[in-house]
C-alpha cells in the first residue's frame, strides 16, 4: 500500500514538475527570441532612414572604409549585412549580396525559427502533459472507489484534484504562449519588412559605389 502510494505521489509530483519544467522553457525561449528581434533592428523606420542616409552618402562617394567604420561594433542587422557586403566587395555585386543575404537568413531568420519551433513544441506538448495528469488522476480515482471498503471523501478529491489541476496548468502553459508566439511573429515580420527596405536601399548605393571605384558591378 505504501509502495502503491509512494508511486502514485511520484508520478503526480513528476507530472507537475514536467509541467513546471516545459513552462520555463517556453517562457525562455519567448525571452530570448523578444530580445534577438529586439536587438536586430531598428526602433523605429526614421532611424533606419537615418542611418541609411549617412551611409548612402559613404558609399555613393565610394567611401567603403568609412562605411566600415560607420558600422563597426553594431550589432543590428543592417549593419552587420552592409559591414560583410563592404567586406566582400572584392566578389563583385552580385555575389556579394548573395552572402549577405546567406548570412541574414543563417544567422538571424534560422535562428529565430529554431526558438520558436522549440516554443511551438512546448505549446503542443504542455496540455498533452496536462491530460497524462489528467488520465492518472482519474484512474487514482476509480481505483479508490474500487478498492476501498467506505470511499474516503478526501482520497477520491485528490485523485479528482489532481486530474483538474494539470488539465487547467496545461491549458495555462500553451494559451498565454500561443499569444506570445503570435506576438513575436508579428514583430519578425516588422523586422523583416524593415530590413527588407534598408538593405533595398543600400543594394543601390552599394552598386553604385562599386561603379565608382572600378568594382564588378
Amino acid at each position: 500500500m505504501i509502495a502503491e502510494i509512494s508511486l502514485f505521489s511520484l508520478i503526480a509530483n513528476g507530472t507537475y514538475f514536467a509541467l513546471a519544467g516545459v513552462a520555463l522553457w517556453g517562457l525562455y525561449c519567448i525571452v530570448v527570441v523578444w530580445n534577438r528581434v529586439g536587438q536586430k533592428r531598428f526602433k523605429t523606420e526614421e532611424e533606419q532612414d537615418q542611418f541609411l542616409d549617412d551611409i548612402e552618402q559613404l558609399l555613393t562617394k565610394g567611401d567603403f572604409e568609412g562605411a566600415l567604420d560607420y558600422c563597426e561594433g553594431d550589432t543590428r542587422a543592417v549593419p552587420q549585412m552592409i559591414e560583410l557586403a563592404v567586406n566582400h566587395r572584392q566578389l563583385g555585386y552580385k555575389r556579394a549580396r548573395r552572402a549577405m543575404m546567406d548570412r541574414f537568413q543563417r544567422d538571424v531568420l534560422s535562428d529565430l525559427e529554431y526558438r520558436l519551433s522549440w516554443i511551438s513544441t512546448v505549446i503542443k506538448s504542455a496540455p498533452m502533459i496536462g491530460l497524462f495528469g489528467t488520465v492518472f488522476g482519474m484512474m487514482g480515482a476509480f481505483q479508490t472507489l474500487a478498492t476501498a471498503t467506505s470511499v474516503e471523501p478526501s482520497k477520491l478529491a485528490g485523485d479528482i484534484q489532481l486530474a483538474l489541476i494539470t488539465t487547467a496548468s496545461g491549458l495555462a502553459i500553451a494559451i498565454p504562449l500561443m499569444l506570445l508566439v503570435a506576438n513575436l511573429n508579428i514583430k519578425i515580420a516588422k523586422m523583416e519588412d524593415l530590413v527588407g527596405s534598408g538593405l533595398a536601399r543600400f543594394f543601390e548605393a552599394f552598386k553604385t559605389g562599386l561603379a565608382r571605384t572600378g568594382g564588378q558591378v
